[in-house]
């Protein structure tokens, strides 16, 4: 599956959040991201930079991002670090925009 050529679509409450079979299976999709459990099912990665400059440069491309598909990550940063989480608050747990959104990220963190 190509996320990062897809779209996201807005989620409302009410809907199921994904399988951890599922979520394990989209990882394969989404390079260097890894799921969690902090009381609901998410995926992180950790991005690494020369300096406080360049993290945040790459944060704001992730808000260009998350604005424009209208699926907001969280995100901690920091001098020359850089950690985003997702999740699909809505449901309760992973969507597929989440590995959309991932998939876009991959994306700049490449160029």
């Amino acid at each position: 599956m190509d996320f990062a050529n897809k779209k996201c679509v807005p989620c409302e409450g009410g809907t199921p959040p994904m399988p951890r079979v599922e979520a394990e299976n989209n990882l394969k999709e989404v390079s260097n991201w890894s799921l969690f459990e902090d009381g609901v099912l998410k995926i992180k990665r950790n991005f690494k930079f020369k300096n406080f400059a360049e993290a945040l440069t790459f944060v704001n491309k992730v808000g260009e991002i998350a604005e424009f598909e209208g699926h907001h990550p969280d995100i901690c940063f920091g001098w020359g670090k850089v950690e985003v989480v997702l999740y699909t608050h809505a449901v309760g747990g992973l969507s597929e925009n989440d590995y959309i959104v991932a998939a876009k990220i991959n994306q700049i963190s490449l160029s």
